[in-house]
């Protein structure tokens, strides 16, 4: 009996050290898979424990927001203070550069006023396509925020989350697929879909390319009663998915027909009956028999998430950078990319 007594309390004492560490790193375990290393939504909160200043040192195409108040609580970050004061070079904990104003040579980085050890940040929402310039910017920034997963802070133009109320009605479909483009190149991989695709469906083209400029609160209501959005990306990069899947397509309540990264990320994002993928066919005119001969119950499929999920659109560039207040605490201090081309692009 004593030995029985004292077996029982081991075993008692080891499974509940094991349910302890269990809860311990579940948490952790689940979190890593949900969002890969580094990932950060922008749904989610964070409040660091000391104030931290973001200086932003030039806003995004040159298009200043104003900073009155307590700006970065109003999404959810305490004790983060964003300033575009580049007079507080010296007392910024974390200083944020867009790159398509370093590109154009319109800003100049403050290299020879550089606090020792100041994090800086190297923000940009362009595809590799359209980003030059990177080799000029070796050895010199600390941390990345861009759309791609594995940047120090994530930055998506959208997501999905839970829904909070019933879901809205889809709208009347009259007209089978629509577009909208402002740069069309003959060269694009989405140029040469569309011109295949267009063979065998009607697509209706807005924007610049085809002078028919929608106003912004003229593109969803344009939208709306298509049945189709082609979500084509300008290039093809990893994890490169922007509004033209979240709110030309999903906003309006239109089915994307997307051309971007793999289906398998667009999955990372999206249920996996949410969307049609083009590399799912063979040609494009076996997408255009897939669309035209769609039957009502099948299209009314892809809306199922709606009545669990909503999209949520980012473009507020306070929200992104009040972001960077909410990933410093899990930062390396000591990250620095020395060939920032190679991540960018690889």
């Amino acid at each position: 009996m004593p030995t029985y007594r004292l077996f029982s309390h081991q075993a008692m004492a080891g499974l509940a050290l094991l349910t302890a560490l269990w809860f311990l790193i579940y948490p952790l375990l689940s979190s890593s898979r949900a969002r890969g290393p580094g990932m950060w939504s922008l749904s989610e909160t964070f409040q660091p424990q000391s104030k931290l200043m973001v200086l932003i040192w030039h806003w995004p195409f040159d298009k200043s927001l104003p900073l009155d108040g307590d700006v970065c609580a109003h999404y959810g970050v305490a004790n983060c203070w964003l300033s575009a004061n580049q007079s507080l070079l010296s007392q910024a904990s974390v200083v944020v550069f867009h790159h398509y104003e370093l590109q154009s040579g319109a800003v100049r980085l403050p290299l020879a006023q550089r606090p020792l050890r100041q994090p800086w940040v190297w923000t940009n929402l362009e595809s590799p396509s359209n980003t030059h310039r990177l080799s000029h910017y070796q050895n010199i920034f600390n941390w990345v925020m861009t759309y791609r997963r594995d940047s120090d802070i994530f930055v998506p133009y959208g997501e999905l989350v839970p829904r909070d109320g019933p879901a809205p009605p889809v709208t009347a479909k009259n007209r089978t697929a629509a577009w909208v483009i402002s740069n069309y190149r003959q060269t694009q991989k989405r140029v040469l879909v569309y011109k295949q695709l267009s063979k065998h469906l009607q697509v209706d083209v807005f924007g610049r390319a085809n002078r028919k400029p929608l106003c912004p609160d003229c593109l969803l209501p344009t939208l709306a009663p298509y049945r189709f959005y082609l979500a084509f990306e300008n290039s093809q990069h990893r994890d490169y998915i922007t509004e033209k899947l979240w709110r030309n397509s999903l906003g309006a309540g239109v089915v994307p027909v997307v051309l971007g990264p793999p289906r398998s990320t667009y999955e990372a994002f999206l249920p996996a009956d949410a969307f049609i993928h083009v590399d799912d066919f063979s040609s494009a005119q076996e997408l255009a028999t897939f669309l035209k001969s769609m039957n009502a119950s099948h299209y009314q499929r892809f809306f199922a998430w709606r009545e669990r999920l909503a999209v949520r659109l980012y473009s507020d560039w306070r929200e992104r950078f009040c972001g960077i207040c909410a990933r410093y605490p899990h930062l390396p201090q000591d990250k620095i990319y020395g060939d920032l081309e190679a991540w960018f692009k690889s």
